[in-house]
Formats: C-alpha cells, sequence, structure tokens
C-alpha cells in the first residue's frame, strides 16, 4: 500500500474562494503534502481523484458518486493503483437533515461502520450559525473512535482526521481519508 497512507494524522484543506475549482490539499502531521485533488466546479456527478501532488501525474485513489443529485449518495472509494473497489460511504439521507451521518460500506456494501456528528444540539446550531466548527466520530462495530475535527477559518475549510484512536487498524486508511474528504467537500456545501 502506498507510504500516503501510512500516517495516524492528516489534514484536509480547502479554499473556500474557488471559482472554477475546488482544490483539496492533504497534509501529514509533519505538514508535508502526501495527497492532492482539484475538482471541476459545476458538476452534477462527484468524482474526486486524489493525486500524490499539484502535478496531477499519479493518481491514487478515486471517490465516485454511484448517482446523480441522489438525498442518501454513495460514494464509491477505488485505489487507482489496483483497481481495488476500497469500499463505500453513503450519506444517511433524512438523518443527516438534522446531524450529519455517513455509513461505512465494505467492498461488498456491508455496514461495517458509521461516521455522523458528535452533537445532536450543535449540529442544529451549526445549521443557524455556519461558522461553528463540526466534529464527528467514527464507530466501528459500536466501538467510537474519536477522528474528525473541523477548524474555523473563514477562507479555508480545514478538518483534522485523527486516527490515533484506531490502534489496530480497523479502518482502512482509504476509506477514512475518502470520509474526511467527502466532509469537508460534500458536507461543506451545504453551509
Amino acid at each position: 500500500m502506498n507510504q500516503a497512507y501510512g500516517y495516524t494524522e492528516y489534514t484536509i484543506r480547502k479554499k473556500v474562494f474557488s471559482i472554477m475549482s475546488t482544490k483539496l490539499h492533504i497534509y501529514n502531521s509533519s505538514e508535508e503534502l502526501v495527497l492532492y485533488s482539484q475538482m471541476k466546479a459545476f458538476k452534477l456527478k462527484e468524482d474526486i481523484a486524489l493525486y500524490t501532488d499539484e502535478s496531477m501525474e499519479r493518481e491514487l485513489l478515486r471517490i465516485k458518486a454511484r448517482s446523480i443529485i441522489d438525498f442518501s449518495v454513495t460514494f464509491d472509494v477505488i485505489d487507482s493503483e489496483t483497481g481495488e473497489h476500497v469500499g463505500a460511504l453513503r450519506r444517511k439521507g433524512l438523518k443527516s437533515i438534522l446531524k450529519d451521518e455517513w455509513l461505512i460500506l465494505d467492498s461488498h456494501d456491508q455496514e461495517i461502520g458509521l461516521v455522523k456528528e458528535d452533537s445532536t444540539f450543535m449540529a442544529l446550531l451549526r445549521r443557524m450559525i455556519s461558522f461553528i466548527p463540526q466534529k464527528y466520530s467514527v464507530e466501528l462495530q459500536g466501538d467510537p473512535i474519536p477522528t474528525y475535527s473541523q477548524n474555523i477559518n473563514p477562507f479555508v475549510t480545514k478538518i483534522t482526521a485523527d486516527f490515533s484512536g484506531d490502534r489496530t487498524g480497523r479502518l482502512d486508511r482509504r476509506l477514512g481519508l475518502a470520509a474526511g474528504i467527502l466532509l469537508c467537500a460534500v458536507e461543506g456545501k451545504q453551509d
């Protein structure tokens, strides 16, 4: 597996003011760029490619929506180097109106976990005041792992993905990173 997936902490940064495309920079805890994505604006069907750097010569991972405009959209996560279908992330449509929730699915679409916003009160408050930071945790077979937190900056959306609580590596880093990217890129569009 690529070394980009070997870290326990990542920072996912998205510049807010970008008209024609959204640029995502993913750094390790030493602030070294480990993944990069440039998504075109105004696409009906999300298709996010992650590259080793800004040259976009070597694609490592693809996160692709199964359908166009779906309230409970499912994103397949595919290892671009091996062609392996790593798994999928499915937004829990109606439940996500009050509090963001995503199912984590294995390569056979079997549920293995859940990504959810930590506080219902803060989630409701954030829908009225968009600059309130979000915090998410991952549950794997009922075990909670605090994982994602958002920092507030009016010009840059920044999510820290901390997998140090997953000491045995139960969550495939590719799926974990894909979830963090979707929280930054997709959930961020709703604010």
